[in-house]
């Protein structure tokens, strides 16, 4: 299911960014953005990616520029990870059977996360707003690709 949802995400901004003359479309409202926040955060949550990694695609292929679209889309993977934690943590003080979050390796994820989010701001500003819309339609495309392929893949349980 994230496959069939960021692949076609991932083509929107690649289609933008191949055709640089297509203008672009007024900017969404903040109530509509809050909604789209809202339902891909949650569709994100359902599906264990990143809301951030459905808004950006949209936000891009609707022409909004990239250097107001990286700190969207890192607030929203962020504030999902943590309400996230916090729900596993507690489910995991009153379930049976162990489904706390690995701490560790979500510390650890989440300071890559933050060196990587410095350093792509750092750099964005040096890259043509095309060259940006190009990268991130190819990575969610890739991403895509990658959770087609586990999918069908032989699955874990030995079918």
């Amino acid at each position: 299911m994230a496959a069939a949802v960021l692949l076609p995400l991932g083509m929107w901004p690649r289609a933008r960014a191949l055709r640089p003359g297509t203008p672009d479309r007024p900017p969404l409202s903040q109530r509509t953005i809050l909604g789209l926040s809202l339902i891909t955060g949650t569709v994100g949550g359902i599906y264990g990616i990143g809301g951030g990694s459905i808004l950006g695609p949209i936000l891009a292929g609707r022409g909004t520029p990239m250097t107001h679209i990286a700190p969207a889309a890192l607030a929203s993977t962020f504030l999902t990870s943590i309400v996230g934690a916090a729900t596993y943590g507690i489910l995991a003080l009153t379930a049976s059977g162990d489904i706390a979050p690995h701490w560790i390796l979500g510390l650890l994820c989440g300071l890559g996360g933050l060196i990587g989010g410095y350093l792509g701001a750092r750099l964005q500003a040096h890259l043509p707003e095309n060259t940006l819309r190009l990268l991130l339609g190819l990575l969610a495309a890739a991403l895509a690709t990658l959770y087609l392929l586990q999918g069908l893949g032989p699955s874990s349980n030995g079918g």
